[in-house]
């Protein structure tokens, strides 16, 4: 005779079930407690522009209420009258309409609060990619610097992380004037490929170009070199 399993639910299972009370919350009030699942998702993810759609659901739910309490009504409270049909009719088209576009926002928001991670933060870039595209954009200013005014470029040391110096060039490397072993960890060279290049420049009296050097490193160096080497006079 076999024993049948007690059946386990996984909690995704019991977060999927839970989190149904979005759509509950927003059609059981005909749309007007639509803005509360807005807070909470808000509250969860982290997204601040959350709060104005539940600003945005809370006021539509203000003029449902002011609708239907503009109504004429009788002793019973029905409503009554040409004007207490229109408005209660305006007012039931609008819950409808919130409900619809509620429901439809909410579920894309149900799917992210289940596949999202506590103090995981859904409301900006990466804090690593933003500071990568931050430095790359300070490289850039900097390389327009070395080739406009090279001089005002060596005073900022740019280029010579190796230096004391108070400006930030995003990451650069001077060819031209950097140690070897700065080339290396800047450029991500092997030591040896590093040495060749100071090697060659103090042979030929420097570099005119980051180009120059491409002869004596791997082809796979190249786009590293371009995006952090400059040469300044020596």
């Amino acid at each position: 005779m076999s024993v049948s399993q007690p059946v386990v639910t996984s909690p995704s299972a019991v977060a999927r079930v839970g989190s149904r009370w979005y759509f509950v919350v927003t059609i059981a009030t005909v749309g007007l407690f639509a803005w509360v699942p807005f807070v909470h998702a808000a509250v969860r993810l982290g997204r601040k522009s959350l709060y104005a759609r539940a600003v945005v659901f809370g006021a539509a739910a203000a003029v449902m209420s002011t609708l239907m309490s503009l109504s004429p009504k009788d002793a019973a409270g029905k409503t009554v009258g040409t004007a207490g049909n229109v408005l209660t009719s305006v007012a039931v088209v609008l819950g409808l309409a919130v409900v619809a576009v509620a429901c439809v926002q909410q579920a894309k928001l149900r799917r992210e609060i289940l596949r999202h991670v506590p103090g995981e933060r859904l409301d900006g870039p990466d804090p690593a990619l933003a500071a990568a595209l931050a430095a790359r954009e300070r490289r850039t200013e900097a390389r327009k610097l070395v080739a406009s005014d090279p001089l005002i470029a060596r005073d900022l040391g740019i280029g010579r992380p190796d230096l004391p110096r108070n400006y930030d060039d995003g990451g650069l490397v001077d060819l031209n004037n950097a140690p070897a072993a700065v080339i290396a960890s800047v450029c991500g060279l092997d030591p040896a490929t590093a040495a060749g290049i100071v090697e060659i420049r103090t042979a030929a009296g420097g570099f005119s170009a980051v180009d120059d050097v491409f002869t004596t490193v791997p082809v796979n160096a190249w786009d590293r070199l371009r995006d952090r080497a400059v040469v300044l006079p020596g």
